[in-house]
């Protein structure tokens, strides 16, 4: 046993060396696998109607080619000129909320701290929106910019359809092989463990991607029939961001604040509108979106997928966004399988024999046994 968790471990840590080395070169492939796997179903389906799998695949990636083309021909200009209307629009915006302070809050500023506090709170207000917006311009032209960024646009945008082609085609007959290649002994468990993890990831990634799809489309409208600046694009990427817990919400909320305050002050019904489409839109996400279509199945703690998301980003960049899901609900099932195994061990019995000695029983069968009076 300590030899196999060595061997496990070793081969662990190349792996993850290799992703780290190789980062850059496997975002295509990685992308073109995820893109098969979420695809997969409707192959599965399109097999059913009597359709090959062969044309099935055909059918499926030439309307999702049609789809990104159209989204990259229309919708990515007019979001990149949205966005770069709301970056140059950020000094007037700073100079208008240092504005607002001066005139409502300086009086009271002066009394608790000085004649000088004023001053300092306007300084930092302008330094923390001014540094804000200069990373945002940097990172939006550091997307565009140099060899590299073109390099991989174009080898994400001509290898990921590829990959996810044959992938997709031979992708039932390389899950019976990797099912073949484990031990018999213990392959009921690895199809159960194989399971859970496909529906935790299936479930994250389809209910959330729906959840992220209603909210935008909510904020969005909610700050477009409001009248707010930029309303559409602040609600379509808070919706976006909705993929990480709180993100969205949190940046769509601070970003239509300040917004609001410079187009409507001092008309507070306007400010309390664009405010409260957000609280409506948190409530909506966490009592109806949520249960219904993420539900209990997941059993992703949001702290752990935040922290999984933005950990395997930093350290993989886009690969690591695309690793951190899967990876995240993987370890999940493994742990509570791990969890389960324990408390059926001898280890947390004193030592009384409790599973059978040759094998692995199957996950479900696996129910904590009621402990003895002593």
């Amino acid at each position: 046993m300590q030899r196999r968790a060595a061997i496990v471990l070793a081969v662990l840590a190349v792996v993850v060396v290799l992703l780290y080395q190789l980062r850059d070169v496997l975002v295509p492939f990685v992308a073109g696998a995820a893109l098969a796997y979420v695809l997969d179903p409707v192959a599965d389906r399109l097999e059913r109607l009597g359709i090959g799998r062969l044309a099935a695949t055909f059918v499926i990636l030439a309307v999702f080619l049609l789809l990104l083309v159209v989204a990259l021909i229309v919708v990515v200009p007019l979001a990149a000129n949205q966005v770069a209307a709301l970056v140059a629009s950020m000094p007037a915006m700073i100079t208008r909320i240092q504005a607002i302070i001066a005139d409502h809050a300086g009086p009271l500023l002066e009394r608790a701290g000085g004649s000088g506090a004023l001053q300092e709170l306007q300084s930092s207000v302008g330094n923390l929106m001014g540094q804000g917006a200069t990373w945002l311009l940097g990172f939006l032209r550091s997307l565009w910019s140099g060899s590299q960024a073109i390099v991989g646009i174009v080898s994400l945008l001509v290898v990921t359809p590829v990959v996810a082609f044959y992938l997709l085609v031979d992708w039932d007959r390389m899950i019976a092989t990797l099912d073949r290649w484990v031990p018999p002994r213990h392959r009921d468990t690895a199809r159960l463990l194989a399971r859970d993890i496909d529906g935790a990831i299936t479930s994250f990634i389809r209910g959330q991607s729906l959840v992220c799809l209603i909210l935008g489309t909510f904020y969005a409208a909610g700050l477009w029939l409001v009248g707010l600046n930029f309303g559409v694009l602040i609600g379509l990427m808070a919706g976006f961001l909705t993929f990480i817990p709180y993100v969205g919400s949190l940046t769509g909320f601070l970003l239509s604040t300040g917004v609001a305050l410079v187009q409507f002050w001092p008309d507070w019904v306007s400010i309390v509108m664009t405010l409260a489409i957000f609280l409506v839109g948190q409530f909506i996400e966490g009592n109806v979106l949520q249960p219904k279509l993420v539900g209990d199945a997941v059993r992703l703690h949001p702290v752990w997928l935040m922290f999984a998301l933005l950990a395997f980003g930093s350290l993989f960049g886009f690969l690591g966004l695309l690793l951190a899901v899967p990876i995240a609900a993987a370890l999940g099932v493994v742990a509570r399988y791990g969890v389960r195994r324990y408390l059926q061990s001898r280890l947390y019995h004193d030592g009384t024999p409790i599973l059978a000695a040759d094998g692995l029983p199957p996950v479900a069968e696996l129910t904590p046994p009621a402990l003895s009076k002593p």
